[in-house]
């Protein structure tokens, strides 16, 4: 299964102008390694904002920084604060904003104390509840623009490298494939092959870290490329202007790198959903983490250069969302649980509890109170097979095939759901205080 809500394609135009942000080491040292965190092919990373620590998306198809969720910060100062619009993907209007500069950022040692920022205080864009974990903001052409960033899904770190430390780029030209890429309104675009009902084109591709699909064709941008005969209508995620819906279904091939992606899953958003979107010339689609998930990554701003090399991933079949469930986290809830210490630490939880009176006095049964996250259904694609099996949206998830929600995440339920057509489903949910079981065979119609 996708994970399509946070398919979140902030391509949004600010009527501002560029400031003066940049991103640099604070020491002298040849690179800095950054954890993160990977959900759904999309990267979490920690940046302190005026010594506030928060966790933003690290997106190669934005230029401004935006914030967006301040719910669990008691306080974070801004500077030279003034009203904006923005605008984006969505069918909306445009919404209200809050520009603010020379801020200091400060991602383990690669800081920059003249950052150039946006906030929107509409929480209807706080996206914390489809990842699972608190996000606060979105970042991304500043990070890139001046240093050579590795990103390496595999081992979950970005490592950004000084200018002045060349043995890299010896590494590079060993071991990667080297590509150009052309950086256009500060977003890096690369020319990829793709074929789609049997229709074969050039086609220049939005290198994307923050779109968590495979390939995204946007239909009145060519009119060489075609729908493939085999779709489905779908909600694609959220952009700043309002929902994304379009069309999902596999395209013959398309090439990045130096391999050719057979039967991938392609998505076309409506006409109306990019209404408000500005593309540059020429730009046909977008290529998503998904793809390159794929590879380590690094991107060379500066010289127009990206560089891949495959990973164990590069071969793994693409899925789509054959369950029709689109999950949330809905918050925290008290569950209360059993367990036995047996001795030197070692202990015993059990996933039912007992009557008190089954035990007797020296059977030392325990009981404690946990916070457990809570999940629901946000959206059902219709005549899908949970639809059809009678899920509803709101439904609270209790278990998936046995396995109770409190101790999930969205990402474990999605590989869940994620799984080989004819695979049977068996859901238990809460609804209106009643419990109701559903069962449902993945199917797949693509």
């Amino acid at each position: 299964m996708r994970f399509i809500i946070v398919v979140y394609l902030f391509c949004f135009s600010a009527l501002s102008v560029y400031g003066q942000s940049d991103f640099h080491f604070e020491k002298e040292q040849k690179k800095i390694v950054i954890p993160f965190i990977l959900i759904n092919n999309l990267i979490f990373i920690p940046i302190e904002v005026n010594g506030e620590p928060l966790t933003f998306l690290l997106d190669t198809g934005v230029v401004e920084t935006v914030l967006f969720s301040l719910d669990d910060k008691e306080e974070i100062k801004f500077y030279n604060v003034e009203s904006i619009k923005l605008k984006g993907l969505g069918s909306k209007d445009a919404v209200d904003a809050y520009k603010s500069s020379q801020n200091r950022l400060n991602c383990k040692g690669f800081a920059d104390y003249n950052h150039e920022l946006y906030i929107i205080l509409d929480q209807e864009f706080n996206f914390s509840s489809q990842v699972g974990i608190p996000v606060n903001g979105i970042i991304g052409y500043d990070f890139f623009k001046n240093h050579l960033v590795e990103i390496n899904y595999d081992r979950k770190k970005i490592v950004v490298y000084n200018p002045a430390y060349t043995k890299i780029r010896k590494r590079l030209a060993r071991g990667y494939q080297q590509d150009s890429i052309s950086k256009e309104e500060n977003k890096p675009y690369y020319q990829s092959t793709v074929k789609s009902n049997g229709m074969t084109q050039k086609a220049k591709m939005l290198l994307d870290t923050g779109n968590s699909d495979a390939l995204w064709v946007f239909l009145s941008k060519t009119h060489v490329l075609q729908l493939p005969e085999k779709t489905i209508d779908d909600y694609l995620g959220r952009g700043f202007s309002g929902a994304v819906y379009g069309k999902r279904g596999r395209i013959d091939y398309f090439t990045f790198g130096n391999h050719t992606f057979e039967k991938p899953i392609g998505t076309f958003p409506d006409s109306l959903s990019i209404k408000s979107t500005r593309f540059v010339d020429h730009r046909v689609g977008s290529i998503g983490g998904e793809v390159l998930s794929r590879f380590t990554m690094v991107f060379d701003y500066p010289n127009g250069k990206c560089y891949s090399k495959p990973n164990g991933k590069i071969h793994d079949p693409f899925h789509y969302n054959m369950s029709g469930i689109e999950v949330q986290h809905e918050g925290l809830e008290w569950v209360k649980e059993t367990y036995t210490p047996i001795n030197a630490g070692l202990t015993v939880f059990n996933n039912t509890v007992k009557k008190e009176k089954e035990y007797g006095a020296d059977d030392n049964l325990k009981i404690k109170f946990e916070l457990k996250p809570v999940f629901v259904i946000y959206n059902i694609r219709a005549g899908s097979p949970a639809a059809q099996a009678g899920l509803r949206i709101k439904d609270k998830i209790l278990t998936i095939n046995g396995r109770t929600t409190h101790d999930l995440t969205i990402e474990k339920i999605n590989d869940l759901l994620k799984s080989e057509e004819g695979k049977t489903i068996t859901m238990e949910v809460e609804r209106d205080k009643k419990v109701y079981k559903y069962k449902f065979q993945l199917k797949s119609i693509l």
